[in-house]
C-alpha cells in the first residue's frame, strides 16, 4: 500500500503440547533484557541481538529454527544470522541501497527470496542459493500502476506474492521454481477491489499459506477491511469483511497467521501513532469465511501476528508499541511487552524471532 510502503506460517505428539501449553503459560512473564542479560533466561522473554544497524528498520522477517533466521529491511538491507544471532552477516544484493525490502522468505541457511515494494520497478525480487553470496534478480516490475506488498510460499517451489489493484482487482505473481521465475496469473477468478483498497507493506504478512494450496491475502484503506481467501494457488478467491477498523487509508487488516487451513488470526488496526484502534484483531475458525472480533483485543495497532509452534491456542501479536499474547485461539489478548516489533516469526523448533526498527531483532528465550 502506498500510504505504508512508499519511500511492506502420541507420546511425542502429546509432549509437544505440553511444551507450548507451558511456553504459552510462562510467556505472561515475558520481558526484554539485552543480550548480556542472564538473569532472566529461566523465564521466556525477548532477547534483544545486535545487528550493528540501528539505522535499519526491519519489516522482513524469516525464521528458519531457534539459529537461524533472515532479516529484511530499508536501505537495501538483508541480514542474516545462523549461531542465533550472536553474528549477523549483511548479506544485501549489491547495488539495492536505494530499495525497500519488507519480505523475506527463506527455506533454510542458505536458500531465500527478498521482496523490495514500491511503485513501478521499485517492486522487485532477488533470489541467493548461496546463503547471500549471491543474488539473482528475477522479477522486475514493469507496470506503473503496480505495486508489490507481501509474497508467500506454499512449499519450496511454489510462492505467490501479491500487489495492490491494477484496473480494480489485486494482481497476483506466482512462481513455480521457487521464485527463479515468476508470471502474472490471470485476474478473472479474483473479486473487484473497493475504492481505495489495498495491501499493507508492514510485515510481510499481508499474504500468508498453510497447507499446498490455501492462500490469504489481507486488506486496508477502504470502506471495509477484508481478507480474500484462495484454495487453488491464487487462481480464484472469495472476499471476506471483518471487523477491523477500516474506512481511511490508514486503517485495516496488516497482518494474518493460520495454524492449519481452519484456524486463523487477523491484527491491524490504524497505523498512525496518534490514532486509537479498537478491535484490531479477529479469528475465524471457518477458514476465514467468517470472522469473529477479539473479546479483549490489543490495545494498540499491531502489524504481526504468529501462532506459537506445536499449540492450538497460543500466539504473538506485535507492533510499535508492544507485544500482546493469547492463550485462548485469538478471543483475548494482553500486552506482555512494551517494546517496538514490526513482524513476529516462529518456527517449528519454538525458536520465535521478531524484528522492527532501529535496527532491532529479538529471540524468544526460553
Amino acid at each position: 500500500m502506498r500510504r505504508l510502503g512508499s519511500t511492506r506460517r502420541t507420546g511425542r505428539t502429546r509432549r509437544r503440547v505440553t511444551a507450548a501449553a507451558t511456553c504459552a503459560a510462562a510467556l505472561a512473564a515475558l520481558t526484554v533484557v539485552p543480550a548480556q542479560a542472564h538473569e532472566q533466561r529461566r523465564m521466556p522473554h525477548w532477547e534483544l541481538k545486535d545487528t550493528g544497524t540501528p539505522e535499519v528498520r526491519f519489516r522482513g522477517l524469516a525464521a528458519v529454527s531457534r539459529n537461524t533466521a533472515w532479516a529484511a529491511g530499508t536501505g537495501g538491507t538483508v541480514l542474516r544470522t545462523t549461531d542465533g544471532g550472536a553474528t549477523w552477516r549483511n548479506v544485501s544484493p549489491p547495488g539495492a541501497a536505494e530499495l525497500q525490502f519488507r519480505d523475506v522468505e527463506a527455506f533454510d541457511a542458505r536458500r531465500a527470496v527478498v521482496l523490495a515494494i514500491g511503485e513501478g520497478e521499485a517492486s522487485r525480487v532477488y533470489r541467493t542459493d548461496d546463503g547471500g553470496a549471491t543474488w539473482t534478480e528475477s522479477f522486475r516490475n514493469t507496470d506503473p500502476k503496480a505495486f508489490y506488498d507481501c509474497l508467500a510460499f506454499f512449499d519450496a517451489r511454489h510462492g505467490l506474492a501479491m500487489s495492490d489493484p491494477v484496473d480494480g482487482r489485486f494482481r497476483i505473481l506466482s512462481t513455480g521454481d521457487g521464485g527463479r521465475t515468476w508470471k502474472v496469473l490471470p485476474d478473472a477468478g479474483m473479486p473487484a477491489a473497493q475504492e481505495g483498497e489495498a495491501g499493507f507493506a508492514a510485515s510481510g504478512q499481508c499474504l500468508v499459506t498453510s497447507g499446498p494450496k490455501d492462500v490469504w491475502l489481507a486488506t486496508g484503506g477502504a470502506a471495509r477491511a477484508r481478507v480474500l481467501h484462495s484454495a487453488d494457488r491464487g487462481h480464484t478467491w472469495t472476499a471476506t469483511d471483518t471487523a477491523l477498523p477500516a474506512g481511511d487509508p490508514a486503517r485495516g487488516v496488516f497482518a494474518l497467521a493460520f495454524r492449519d487451513r481452519a484456524h486463523g488470526l487477523a491484527v491491524g488496526g490504524d497505523f498512525r501513532p496518534d490514532q486509537p484502534s479498537p478491535k484490531a484483531a479477529a479469528r475465524t475458525s471457518d477458514g476465514g469465511r467468517t470472522w469473529r472480533p477479539a473479546a479483549t483485543p490489543p490495545p494498540a495497532y499491531r502489524s504481526g501476528v504468529a501462532w506459537l509452534p506445536h499449540s492450538r491456542t497460543a500466539a504473538l501479536a506485535v507492533g510499535p508499541t508492544g507485544t500482546d499474547l493469547t492463550a485462548d485461539g485469538g478471543r483475548t489478548w494482553r500486552t506482555v511487552d512494551t517494546g517496538s516489533y514490526d513482524t513476529v516469526d516462529c518456527p517449528p523448533d519454538r525458536g520465535c524471532w521478531a524484528a522492527g526498527e532501529k535496527g532491532r531483532v529479538a529471540r524468544l528465550e526460553h
